[in-house]
């Protein structure tokens, strides 16, 4: 891989690290500030907002200048939603003001793996960025975990670091430190060399070509099945993230310090999973994993019956092997269809949008079941069981599409 891949690699990690670790830490201030328990879910919601309200003009804007500007512009976003966190903004709006840079991020991320690389390189490069970003996404929520500690925030506090009160507000600063390296690799990522279409001023263009771009996805036979799995797994994948702090929380007897600890694991399973995806899978037969989607969402019904931690650790390792497994050829499959449909950066935007989406409806119905005061058993069981059938339909959908697609090919060579 060429030196710039490392930089793009580098300026993703320290970013998603920021962003995972500040999730923990507004989970704890909503605690403080006695928020009720249904606001934590809705961090996510209002974070991932963005996404889906700006998907039709991310796409458009991330292919409108060099990769690299748009991801140091879009880091500087997030600085803002940090500072506004630091001074004393409600935590919801803070989050959702970096949920809007991370939607603008996105896009020229993953963009910029299409442009710089060739499409040979695509499986093995999206084993690297999801490995990292979950790399980044256990370290980030053990860090929050550490954060938030008592020990380590008195510790933080005797530094006597400049303008901070309080063990919180030490915290984010130490968070807004990650945003300021990632900002400093985003200047040294290498221009592609691509040109760039200029940004078009009609909003109403801009919704009819996003719109044009996700029937465009939808309708093709390949593409519909790689956004189907990729859409449920990021929507499973931020539920479950709540739903492994309050299982901790209620099976193991955990504190939510540790219970992030416990959400670290799954994502050294979907690490592990990503990186033998990436060794083992090609291009070609991204589409036979699909049944892993199923044992994943059978493996979570497991949780149920566990209540030591070390038993824990392994099925929350199993889980995420299952999910990281199948995701990554699927990601690359996706974007690969998306770069020969319509261009990197659209077909990004159509998959956040989608994927998002995925994410405000799961978390929005895991929030409402938690207000109607619903156990955690019973949410893993629908949680679990939705998954499973889910990926089921997905697995018989690609199924008719492969026998038309057979039967097509036959009566073509007939009519020859």
């Amino acid at each position: 891989m060429p030196l710039g891949f490392y930089i793009i690699m580098a300026a993703q990690f320290f970013s998603a690290l920021a962003d995972n670790a500040l999730l923990i830490v507004a989970i704890a201030l909503l605690r403080d500030m006695a928020a009720p328990a249904e606001y934590e879910p809705l961090l996510k919601l209002f974070f991932t907002l963005s996404y889906v309200g700006l998907a039709a003009f991310v796409g458009a804007y991330a292919d409108s200048m060099p990769k690299w500007r748009v991801m140091l512009i879009s880091n500087t976003i997030k600085i803002g939603g940090c500072l506004m966190l630091f001074f004393g903004v409600h935590p919801l709006f803070a989050y959702a003001v970096i949920g809007l840079g991370a939607a603008a991020y996105s896009p020229a991320k993953y963009g910029i793996l299409t442009e710089y690389l060739p499409h040979r390189l695509l499986v093995v490069a999206n084993g690297w960025i999801e490995g990292l970003t979950v790399g980044a996404i256990i370290m980030g929520t053990v860090m929050g975990g550490i954060l938030i500690r008592d020990d380590v925030s008195s510790w933080l506090l005797a530094l006597n670091p400049p303008l901070v009160d309080s063990a919180f507000e030490a915290g984010v600063l130490m968070i807004g430190t990650l945003y300021l390296i990632a900002a400093g690799f985003n200047i040294y990522i290498p221009d592609t060399g691509v040109d760039h279409k200029p940004l078009k001023n009609n909003p109403l263009y801009l919704i009819h070509d996003f719109n044009h771009c996700l029937r465009l996805l939808w309708r093709d036979k390949l593409g519909q099945i790689s956004l189907a799995v990729t859409t449920l797994f990021w929507g499973a994948g931020a539920t479950l993230q709540f739903i492994v702090i309050k299982w901790a929380e209620h099976n193991l007897g955990l504190s939510l310090s540790e219970a992030s600890m416990l959400q670290g694991v799954v994502a050294i399973g979907i690490a592990v999973g990503a990186v033998m995806a990436a060794r083992f899978v090609t291009l070609r037969r991204a589409v036979q994993v699909i049944p892993l989607g199923i044992a994943m969402g059978l493996m979570v019904l497991v949780m149920i019956g566990v209540n030591d931690t070390r038993v824990a650790m392994v099925l929350m390792i199993i889980v995420g092997g299952l999910a990281g497994f199948f995701v990554v050829p699927m990601n690359a499959l996706l974007q690969h269809r998306g770069h020969i449909l319509m261009g990197a950066g659209h077909s990004i935007a159509v998959q956040n949008f989608n994927e998002n989406l995925s994410i405000l409806i799961m978390t929005g119905s895991y929030a409402v079941l938690i207000m109607l005061g619903m156990s955690i058993t019973t949410v893993i069981v629908l949680f679990g069981l939705f998954v499973a059938v889910t990926m089921y339909l997905v697995k018989l959908r690609h199924e008719l599409n492969q026998r038309e697609h057979d039967a097509v090919s036959l009566l073509e060579d007939h009519v020859h």
